[in-house]
């Protein structure tokens, strides 16, 4: 109880200075003259921004209660909604840089981070996602059907996996596997940036399953994610500039007002429910998706 309360105190506080700052900036808007030109402009592409809003507050419903599935939920919405695959990434590494600036201070305040752990994974992270965001970059804009439809095969397989884990047995403490740290780092930050996430399922998941202690699992885990995603999102503004920037901020503002409460969640949904419930959204949606790209 003294560790969820801990956590919702520090996303609090994370939440509190953005209040304030988006005050600021709505009262100083206000006051210039610009705040209704400011909704006109959230208006448009049908009102995309109040949608990843709730994307982003269910998206991080799902993160703060399963430890995983931010970037699955809002690539398979993003892509069932006809955004190109290089804007969906993009927009989600940029939104989740501050959501997971969140949840690693959260980790590291509380002693979950081993930082070697995080160096063997974050150093490779990041050099996977620099060339999942770059392949993304030109691949997603010149082969948009093609690349779209092989992200949307991933994103099923992540459902179909997400699923899965509802049905499974609780296994015995196996001794440590023997876990290529490097490889794993690379091609979960190529995977991660190229396919607008899965670094959760694939990384933290391959460290719990070889038996690493789950709490360090996670919370090194989480660390590393948070400095692959920045890197993305950098290494997206320098090839593409900033695109849907409505999108960005929806998704940012949905995930940053859930995170303080995520943690609460975490102990009263039922986690199988849920699993059933994503994993079967995530499949139907990556399903249409890849029948609107081949058909």
């Amino acid at each position: 109880m003294m560790v969820i309360s801990r956590k919702i105190q520090i996303r609090l506080n994370v939440l509190f200075v953005t209040v304030a700052v988006l005050f600021i900036v709505a009262f100083s808007m206000y006051e210039m003259g610009y705040l209704d030109e400011l909704f006109v402009i959230l208006a448009k592409d049908d009102y995309i921004f109040y949608w990843m809003m709730l994307v982003g507050v269910l998206a991080e419903i799902v993160a703060g209660s399963m430890g995983m599935g931010y970037g699955v939920i809002c690539t398979t919405t993003l892509l069932f909604l006809n955004i190109p695959p290089h804007a969906v990434s993009a927009s989600i590494h940029s939104a989740e840089s501050f959501t997971t600036a969140a949840g690693s201070a959260s980790h590291i305040k509380l002693k979950n981070v081993s930082k070697s752990l995080v160096k063997k994974l974050a150093i490779p992270g990041v050099i996977g996602a620099i060339l999942g965001a770059v392949a993304l970059t030109y691949l997603g804009e010149y082969f948009s059907k093609i690349t779209k439809t092989i992200i949307s095969f991933y994103t099923l397989y992540l459902g179909i996996k997400i699923l899965s884990n509802a049905f499974q047995t609780k296994q015995d403490k196996k001794l440590k596997k023997k876990t290529n740290l490097t490889r794993l780092g690379v091609i979960g930050g190529f995977i991660d940036a190229f396919a607008g996430g899965g670094w959760g399922p694939l990384v933290t998941g391959t460290l719990i399953k070889n038996s690493f202690t789950p709490r360090f699992a996670v919370g090194s885990s989480t660390v590393a994610k948070f400095i692959l995603t920045v890197t993305a999102a950098v290494t997206f503004i320098f090839t593409l500039g900033v695109q849907h920037w409505n999108i960005i901020l929806g998704l940012l503002i949905g995930g940053i007002f859930t995170a303080p409460f995520s943690a609460m969640l975490t102990a009263k949904l039922p986690v199988k429910s849920m699993f059933v419930i994503i994993g079967t959204l995530v499949i139907v949606m990556s399903s249409i998706t890849i029948y609107k790209s081949v058909f």
